[in-house]
């Protein structure tokens, strides 16, 4: 009988794991979460069963970085960044969050591969070409000090070298994968 010695990972979860880790952020995956900052380093991302089709672990990680880059980092002790979802006074704080999101995804021109998903999909598909150019949005002043946070230490480097790794697995992938893959979606960067 052979004895397993390792296991498969997603090349992309082994990436933004390891951002995250490099961050001060541990990441668990649980079935009954969608995803949930435990305010004491853990961040709870659902199973691929929990989230939608078009979700990855890589965006959602992101994306839950990009909370944390516009909350600042107070929030690391606060549950979920200090955010309520149900409070309507939140909603331009997730707003920011998307610009930023769409930002540094511009970077190595993965906004769709990145895209948002659930009800804030449709904002983030209307975001401008520039993102974080002022159009009168409230979420652009907290988008564009997340987006200096996001280049400051001890964030720059790890995002950085995250987004570059995911663009180039992406651009191999982009000509083989099936049109319905998100794979598919990958910009000729």
């Amino acid at each position: 009988m052979r004895t397993i010695s390792a296991t498969y990972q997603d090349p992309l979860d082994i990436i933004w794991i390891q951002t995250a880790r490099s961050l001060g952020v541990e990441v668990e995956r649980h079935s009954e979460v969608f995803a949930s900052w435990d305010g004491a380093g853990v961040l709870h991302i659902g199973t691929p069963e929990a989230l939608d089709p078009d979700d990855s672990l890589a965006q959602m990680i992101l994306h839950e970085l990009c909370h944390l880059l516009v909350e600042g980092p107070d929030a690391l002790s606060r549950a979920d960044w200090g955010l309520e979802s149900d409070n309507p006074q939140h909603r331009v704080r997730e707003h920011a969050c998307l610009r930023l999101q769409a930002a540094l995804a511009d970077t190595v021109s993965l906004r769709e591969f990145f895209a948002a998903t659930t009800v804030f999909r449709s904002y983030y598909d209307g975001l401008p070409k520039s993102p974080l150019e002022d159009d009168g949005d409230p979420a652009v002043a907290l988008a564009l000090l997340a987006w200096q946070r996001a280049h400051t230490e001890p964030w720059a480097e790890p995002l950085d070298r995250a987004l570059r790794m995911t663009s180039e697995v992406a651009l191999i992938l982009r000509s083989i994968a099936p049109p319905d893959s998100i794979w598919s979606k990958a910009a000729a960067g």
